[in-house]
Parts: C-alpha cells; sequence; structure tokens
C-alpha cells in the first residue's frame, strides 16, 4: 500500500485524511498484514482522532492470534481513555482484553513486548479516573505487580485526578504523603495537579495557598493541606426524616453504601489516610518555585469565579518575574482573554490579543476560537468572520471543527439557518470532519426555524457517519422540531426508533412531546404519555416484574414536564388524571400552581353537568367524572359538594 504525501480530494471535493486512508483497508485484507503493520495502523488511527478503529484493529489482532507490541496497544488505550462518550470505558475493556490474553500464555517471556508496562496501566487508570470508577482503579492498580510494574508519579496523579472525581478532596494530601513516604521523585505537575484539583473544588483559598508557600520556598505543603482539610470540616447538621418517603431513604441508603465501598478502596490505595495522625506530615524534599503552568492553573480558578481584576493583576504579576520560566505563555494570555470574553469586555480581550503578537507570544486556535465565542454570543456576526479571515491569513492558524461549530451556534442565535448550513458546508469542504456538536448543531438550526425534515436529514446523516455516535441529545433534538410544529405522531416514531437504538427518552423528550401534544390538541395523547412517565416514576429495582420485559429506568420529572401534562389534563377535563399529575408534582418536591388551574376550571368548565336535560343514562355515566370533578375542585379550593355549599360561576 503506497500513501502520497499530498491529501487528495474524494468524490466529494473534501480532502482525505488519515481516517480515509485507514478505512481503505478492508476487514477482508487486515490479514494479510503482520502484527508490525497491523500495530502501526492502530498506532495511525488513534493519532488521527479514529479512536474506536484503532480499538478494532486491536481487537482483531487480538482475534487473528497475534499480541500487538505494549507501545501499540497502550497508545490506543491512552486516545480511548481521553476522548468523550464510551471512550473511557472502551479503554479499560480494551486493555482487559489484552491482559486476559496475556495471561494465558504459557511462557511469559514469548510475549514480553506486549506485556502491560507502567505507561500502559496509568493510561487505563487514567480512564478509570475519567469514569470515577474507584473499584475498577483499585482492581487495576491492584494487578501492577503481577507484570512488573510499579506505580511512579504520573500514577499518583492520576490518582489524584480520582479523587477530584469523586469528590473526596480531603484525600489529595494523602496522594501527596505517599508519595513523598514512598520516596518517589517529585516533579512539577503533581503540585500542579493538586493545584488544579482544588481549583476544581472552587477552593481558591488553598490553590493560593499552594501558590504561596511554593513563592515563600516552605517545604511543609503536607502540613499546609491538612490544616485546610481541618478549616472544612462541617458543623453537626441535625437529620431530617419529616415527611421523607420510602424511595428517597432507599437512595440515601444506596449512597451510604457507596461511600462505605470508596472508603474501603481508598483505605487500601491510600493507608495513611486512616493513619494520618500517627506522624507528622512529611516535608518535600526541596522547596519548588511555582511556575507558569501552576500560576496559569490558578488563573483559571479566577476566570471561573468571574474573578476578572485577579485574573489581569495575576498576568500582570508573571510579566514582572525575573524568572523566564514564571512568565506567561500562550495559554496564560489566552486565560486572560477567555475571562474577558465571560464579562463581555470584547475590545479589551483584542487588546490582550495585540499585546500577543507584539511580545510575540503566538496566539493559537483555541485563543481565536475562544473570541469567536464572544463574537458570536454578542450577535457580532460580522466581526466573527472578519476574524475567521485573520485568523487563517495573518496568523497562519487553521481553523477546526471547533472554530465551526460555534459559527454555526452563533448563526442560529441570530435565527440564520442557511447562514449555520453554508458554514457547515464549509467546514466538510475543507476536510473537516463533523463531530457529534456538528450535527447536533445544525440540527438546532433547522428545528428552531420550523424545518424538522431538514432536521432529519442531517440526523440520518448523523447515523451513517461511523466517526459519530448519536446521543439522546440529538434524538431530542429531532423529537422537539417536529413537535415545535404539533407533528406528535412524527415525534413518537423518532421516540420509537430511539428505543430500538437503545436509548430511553428523558425529561426533555418527554417535555417535548407533552408542548407537541399541547399544541396539536390531542389529549388523548397525553394520557398515553402520562401512563409511561407514571411507569417510569415508580420504576426501580424493588417493584420489578420477572414476567415482564425489562423495566424502563426511572425517571425524575421536573416542574415543565409536569406542568405541562396537567395543564393539559385540566382543560380536556381529565380530571382523575390531573390529580394524579398532582400528587406526583408533590412527591418530587414541586409546588402545583393552583391559581392557574382554578383559572382554567372556571373559564372552561365552570357550566359542566348543571345541564338539566339529559337523559338518566348519561346523567349515569357522568357520575365518576362528576366525582373527579368535585375532588379537582376540592383541591384548588372551589366551592365543591364535599363542602355542601352552593357556587355560581357569576359569583367570583
Amino acid at each position: 500500500m503506497r500513501v502520497t504525501p499530498c491529501q487528495p480530494l474524494d468524490d466529494s471535493g473534501r480532502k482525505r485524511g488519515p481516517h480515509d486512508l485507514t478505512i481503505g483497508i478492508e476487514w477482508a485484507h487486515l490479514r494479510r498484514l503482520d502484527a508490525n503493520s497491523l500495530g502501526l495502523l492502530a498506532v495511525a488511527a488513534a493519532k488521527a482522532g479514529q479512536t474506536l478503529y484503532a480499538s478494532s484493529v486491536v481487537k482483531s489482532m487480538l482475534r487473528s492470534g497475534y499480541l500487538p507490541h505494549v507501545k501499540a496497544w497502550s497508545a490506543v488505550v491512552s486516545r480511548l481513555a481521553g476522548s468523550g462518550d464510551d471512550g473511557p470505558a472502551e479503554a479499560i475493556a480494551l486493555f482487559e482484553a489484552v491482559t486476559r490474553r496475556l495471561r494465558n500464555v504459557a511462557d511469559p517471556t514469548a510475549v514480553a513486548d506486549s506485556r502491560p508496562d507502567t505507561a500502559a496501566f496509568n493510561a487505563a487508570l487514567n480512564a478509570c479516573a475519567n469514569l470515577g470508577d474507584t473499584g475498577k482503579f483499585s482492581q487495576l492498580f491492584d494487578e501492577m505487580p503481577e507484570f512488573g510494574a510499579k506505580p511512579d508519579v504520573l500514577t499518583y496523579n492520576v490518582m489524584i485526578k480520582l479523587c477530584a472525581r469523586v469528590d473526596r478532596k480531603d484525600l489529595l494530601v494523602c496522594v501527596l504523603e505517599m508519595i513523598l513516604l514512598k520516596g518517589i521523585p517529585l516533579c512539577m505537575t503533581t503540585l500542579n495537579s493538586l493545584v488544579a484539583a482544588y481549583v476544581g473544588f472552587g477552593d481558591l483559598g488553598t490553590a493560593e495557598k499552594i501558590v504561596q508557600a511554593m513563592r515563600d520556598g516552605r517545604r511543609d505543603l503536607c502540613k499546609i493541606l491538612r490544616g485546610a482539610n481541618r478549616e472544612d470540616l462541617p458543623d453537626e447538621e441535625e437529620d431530617e426524616y419529616d415527611e421523607e418517603d420510602e424511595y428517597d431513604q432507599e437512595l440515601k441508603t444506596l449512597d451510604l453504601v457507596r461511600d462505605d465501598g470508596e472508603m474501603v478502596v481508598f483505605a487500601k490505595l491510600l493507608p495513611n489516610s486512616i493513619e494520618s495522625n500517627l506522624s507528622d506530615p512529611p516535608l518535600l524534599p526541596n522547596s519548588y518555585a511555582p511556575n507558569s503552568r501552576i500560576y496559569t492553573t490558578l488563573m483559571k480558578g479566577y476566570m471561573r469565579m468571574g474573578r476578572v481584576k485577579d485574573t489581569v493583576r495575576l498576568l500582570e504579576a508573571m510579566r514582572h518575574e525575573e524568572d523566564s520560566s514564571r512568565h506567561p505563555d500562550h495559554i496564560s494570555y489566552t486565560t486572560v482573554i477567555s475571562a474577558l470574553v465571560k464579562a463581555g469586555s470584547m475590545d479589551q480581550a483584542r487588546r490582550v490579543l495585540a499585546e500577543m503578537k507584539r511580545i510575540s507570544v503566538p496566539a493559537n486556535r483555541i485563543t481565536y476560537n475562544i473570541l469567536l465565542k464572544g463574537y458570536c454570543q454578542q450577535l457580532q456576526m460580522d466581526k466573527a468572520k472578519e476574524l475567521i479571515k485573520e485568523m487563517v491569513s495573518d496568523a497562519q492558524v487553521q481553523p477546526d471543527v471547533v472554530s465551526y461549530n460555534t459559527l454555526i451556534d452563533g448563526c442560529i442565535i441570530i435565527d440564520d439557518s442557511s447562514g449555520a448550513l453554508e458554514f457547515f458546508n464549509e467546514m466538510r469542504a475543507r476536510g473537516i470532519a463533523p463531530t457529534k456538536i456538528s450535527y447536533t448543531t445544525l440540527m438546532k438550526a433547522f428545528a428552531s426555524s420550523g424545518q424538522p425534515k431538514l432536521a432529519h436529514k442531517v440526523f440520518d446523516e448523523m447515523i451513517q457517519d461511523p466517526r459519530v455516535k448519536p446521543d439522546v441529545a440529538a434524538w431530542n433534538m429531532l423529537v422537539e422540531g417536529y413537535c415545535k410544529l404539533g407533528l406528535v405522531e412524527e415525534a413518537k416514531k423518532v421516540v420509537q426508533r430511539m428505543k430500538e437504538n437503545g436509548l430511553y427518552p428523558d425529561v426533555a423528550t418527554y417535555g417535548s412531546l407533552a408542548n407537541g401534544i399541547a399544541l396539536a390538541r390531542k389529549p388523548g395523547e397525553a394520557l398515553l404519555l402520562w401512563n409511561e412517565i407514571k411507569e417510569r416514576c415508580h420504576s426501580s429495582k424493588r417493584c420489578e416484574k420477572p414476567d415482564s420485559s425489562p423495566s424502563l429506568p426511572p425517571l425524575k420529572p421536573d416542574e415543565g414536564l409536569l406542568d405541562a401534562l396537567a395543564d393539559i389534563c385540566v382543560r380536556a377535563a381529565f380530571f382523575r388524571k390531573a390529580l394524579e399529575i398532582v400528587a406526583c408534582m408533590e412527591e418530587n418536591g414541586i409546588s402545583p400552581n393552583k391559581t392557574k388551574y382554578k383559572r382554567i376550571y372556571v373559564e372552561m368548565h365552570s357550566r359542566m353537568f348543571t345541564s338539566k336535560h339529559a337523559s338518566q343514562a348519561r346523567r349515569a355515566r357522568r357520575v365518576e367524572r362528576k366525582r373527579a370533578a368535585e375532588a379537582f375542585k376540592f383541591w384548588v379550593g372551589l366551592p365543591n359538594s364535599y363542602y355542601a355549599s352552593e357556587w355560581h360561576f357569576g359569583s367570583d
């Protein structure tokens, strides 16, 4: 197979990229390649962003009896671990598939090049951390000695991420102490990971303490962090159990079981977390001065909290540092630009960009994308288009899929669906593959402009794209497009197709259906929808029926969904169903709008059941409905038969 250095155009005029080169090799021909060639193919696909294809190549090798080199398969695991959607879970599955195969080999020396090293374990552990899966993290960590892999500083850096992901801020200091107790050489990345973790928790005070301690040359960082933990200890709160239903109690019990499981895992990973008071905290081997990366991490914390002045002030302080390693880089300047854009100060953000150019700090694609987003959010699409031209011609920075997604979203804000389509086509003409966000955003443009059929065409193209896996949000966009026009039947077909693809409707799906039903004035559909929602609300493991099909996952409805359904039922005089929905609202801590429902009843049903000419048979059939109506009137506070009082419509 010969690959030319140029990128030829395919039949559609799009430049061919690495993905086209890899998929050009049919599966039937893979058997003609040896292990080294297949390994290189997997690595190339992973680097090109085609992680699922790369994973499939490695799995194909395993099925064919090949064992790829550890550098090849671990590169795929590493890419999967950092990708979105199901990437981390796929990374763990691939790691276990390789190690399972290795365990079946009688002579380990024969497959020494394929056995996982510390880097391979770190990649899999990173996937566990991204998922917040403490159990799997502990399991893989325990397997390291089996393959002769020893935890290094990166392993514990990943553990810092795990603690942050599972909301265990109190254990961050324990990870640092474990690194010091084991004599593992400390690196600046570890200290930056700590600052980033505290910034992620919104604890800028502790992050500032770390940076200041580093500036002061202090080595007792563990002592400082333990002091911060003591300051975070909450006061004892009284437990409240008033009118707490059994389901909530069960959820709390499950949370406690989960927390206990995490405690056991961390007690094994970090034994010093339960013996922390037996000795003084260890000291850092040396003093470490903060570098530009650590300063920038703290700066990002200021930016996220909306502290623009502190962000700019820190940038100025970095510029006056004597050590060049502490001077601001392009990431620092980009962070300041992001803070200014969030504050709506686009002119000041552009001045920072000009300053970068003046002092020869090159702005990158991320810098320009942030500015693009700012212009789009302020409805300044002309300036956004000018910036794209400047980005390409002056800065020699090519736009990526994020750039175009931002522009497409900007067109949606100003209700310009044709402009959104133009940018989408321009993106593909440049050879930039659309992402899930690209498709969903374009669907939103058509759905918002009342063109659900065009949105459906985009969705069908998304389904056919092997690089993209539609999620619930994409399906919901299609459902919403039909429901905005009252096309309930088309929306229901989409929902059915969604279920057939293994996805279940969420609150947003049902909310769109309820609004569509109200617009189409089909109250009977509301009853069917409510029955499904009611089943989802009551669905749990304790009430599954063994003789039924797999139960739907539980659902927690919101106020918008239940209010829309109740409104439909009250208007249609389905008072019993309306009261069921009201009861569901109260069970979920939602206060029903009695005033609105009372007004609807008075305006639409005040003369119901007052005809004196109805036949006896008809009056008999109305008994149950009248009883439900009286119960509803009782609930909203209108005179009713329960009070045995007379009420006249004109008296209100």
